[in-house]
């Protein structure tokens, strides 16, 4: 790939479009991920932008801000297509029209329907040639939570689990056990950085009384969301997870009217909330989030919520993480729920990744279906 980038240089500033766009992560939520690079006319890189959301300037405006009077015809490499509305900002198609952009090579359409198609139309009436299609698998797994967000109008879902080389999850159903080593660990705070809520089940809030927050030492430019589906109100009023304040916010999503429990843990800081059904009704809890803005979820276990994504088509994407061990016996396995009753209705992975993690190995891959 690296000699094929060095013969192609749409394919080799493109690359390094995703590369500025990646930058962005946990910094751009609930908008995209967006990198730009300008070259000047004689092949020279002349600037580079990446979108920060706190910083408003959109990652063309910073990379044509930098170039100056070499981008005029020059050409503008954008990992997604550049807006053509006004927001908070000018329209970017405008800011390259007027910079002399000659030539603008970028990916994939943008599917918020305020942009989807109508960026590229702006620019190609302005003249401006348009070259799409270039590394758009790459671009779509970038920005693979904006487009679900969009698309789905629902946040984007990626399970992660933590579990044995015989999918078990713990040493017993009340026991709480660490799988991972410290790499796997750090992996896994690299993964909640990316996202913008936590979800885990009541029994494992009860269990391991965990923290669930993001430990990346990374900015980011939101709190990480922490989310409990806790039917009963199981979750303790002195648990860290009911310990909430504004950098650690928790909503507990239940479907029961028990008024001093539901007051206790709103004392300590946590938000509850009934929603119809009960908390296994997912759709409704996921669209509860979309309402807040949450652009995706990390849906952390156990068992049984895990089972009740896969089973609802719910989950986007989905990381094991592997330990190098055997525990056996009738510890809890990975994923509960009914099962398949045959090898055409298991859950099947696609376009999976193996990455070794110290000790431990992760897998990480998409369903072959999804709703």
């Amino acid at each position: 790939m690296n000699d094929l980038r060095q013969k192609n240089p749409d394919l080799e500033f493109t690359h390094r479009a995703l590369e500025l766009a990646a930058e962005g992560k946990g910094l751009v939520s609930p908008n995209p991920l967006v990198g730009c690079v300008i070259v000047s006319a004689d092949g020279e890189v002349v600037g580079r932008g990446t979108y920060i959301k706190d910083k408003i300037i959109h990652a063309e405006v910073a990379a044509l801000t930098e170039a100056g009077e070499r981008a005029r015809g020059g050409t503008a490499y954008v990992s997604l297509e550049p807006h053509n509305h006004y927001g908070r900002t000018p329209p970017c198609t405008e800011a390259l029209i007027n910079a002399g952009i000659k030539r603008v090579v970028s990916p994939i359409e943008d599917p918020n329907p305020l942009v989807s198609g109508r960026g590229f139309a702006t620019l190609r009436e302005a003249g401006i040639e348009v070259v799409t299609g270039i590394l758009a698998e790459e671009a779509t797994r970038l920005n693979e939570r904006f487009i679900c967000w969009h698309k789905k109008q629902r946040p984007f879902v990626h399970l992660k689990l933590a579990l044995s080389l015989d999918g078990r999850i713990s040493l017993g159903p009340s026991v709480s056990t660490t799988l991972s080593g410290s790499v796997a660990l750090e992996r896994v705070h690299s993964i909640r950085h990316e996202n913008d809520a936590i979800l885990v089940g009541s029994n494992t809030a009860v269990v391991d009384n965990p923290k669930l927050t993001d430990r990346s030492g990374k900015p980011r430019s939101r709190p990480l969301v922490r989310v409990v589906l806790d039917s009963s109100l199981r979750t303790p009023a002195d648990s860290n997870l009911a310990l909430a304040d504004d950098n650690a916010p928790t909503i507990i999503y239940t479907s029961v009217d028990d008024i001093p429990k539901a007051e206790a843990l709103r004392t300590a800081g946590a938000e509850v909330f009934s929603v119809p059904g009960g908390p296994r009704n997912l759709r409704a809890v996921l669209q509860d989030l979309y309402n807040r803005e949450i652009q995706s979820v990390l849906v952390e276990g156990g068992s049984e919520v895990a089972a009740a994504f896969i089973e609802s088509g719910l989950v986007d994407k989905i990381t094991l993480i592997y330990s190098p061990l055997i525990i056996g016996g009738s510890a809890p396995c990975a994923i509960g729920g009914k099962g398949a009753s045959s090898l055409e209705e298991a859950f099947r992975l696609k376009d999976c990744v193996i990455t070794r993690l110290g000790p431990d190995f992760e897998i990480t891959g998409y369903p072959e279906g999804g709703k």
